[in-house]
């Protein structure tokens, strides 16, 4: 699959909104239970440029749009302001093309270029293997596992927690 990453625009809004609401509608990765509209996606991708922090889309040679990532605040109290927590999701087709490692590769490029010193994982789901071997394969290291911490799809979900130092 030939891919190009680049920097998300307000026009992509729509793309990452489907990406994510299939996400959302069928999968234990984020703990949202409704998906979010076309105007939040566009709020939360203005919330994140306005901090300065990376968005990035996964684009096919057509330029259609099969995933995206970014580093969001993990904490918005300002003491906390060195450290982000990545958030990656891709198109249905795109999973196990490498376009997660990829965008995670450039994510930590580019956050680590900012001046971030840490990088969280918040992986909704313990069963969520992939995205647990994405991280740890790119270097992250185990930090805990919240147990039952979520309710989704009739079953209670754990949180896995990793980090990487930048």
């Amino acid at each position: 699959m030939r891919y190009s990453i680049r920097p998300a625009t307000l026009e992509d809004a729509a793309s990452i909104q489907a990406i994510y609401a299939h996400h959302v509608k069928t999968g234990t990765g984020t703990f949202e239970l409704d998906p979010p509209d076309l105007a939040e996606i566009q709020a939360r991708m203005d919330k994140i440029s306005k901090r300065g922090s990376p968005w990035l889309v996964a684009c096919r040679e057509a330029g259609d749009i099969i995933g995206y990532a970014y580093a969001g605040a993990f904490r918005e109290r300002p003491a906390y302001n060195c450290t982000v927590e990545d958030s990656i999701y891709l198109a249905p087709e795109a999973i196990g093309h490498g376009v997660g490692r990829a965008l995670l590769a450039e994510l930590i490029a580019q956050c680590t270029k900012s001046g971030y010193t840490q990088m969280l994982a918040v992986i909704g789901d313990s069963g969520n293997l992939a995205s647990i071997g994405l991280h740890r394969a790119m270097g992250f290291t185990d930090i805990g596992v919240l147990r039952e911490v979520g309710h989704k799809f009739g079953r209670y979900l754990d949180v896995v927690i990793l980090q990487k130092s930048l």
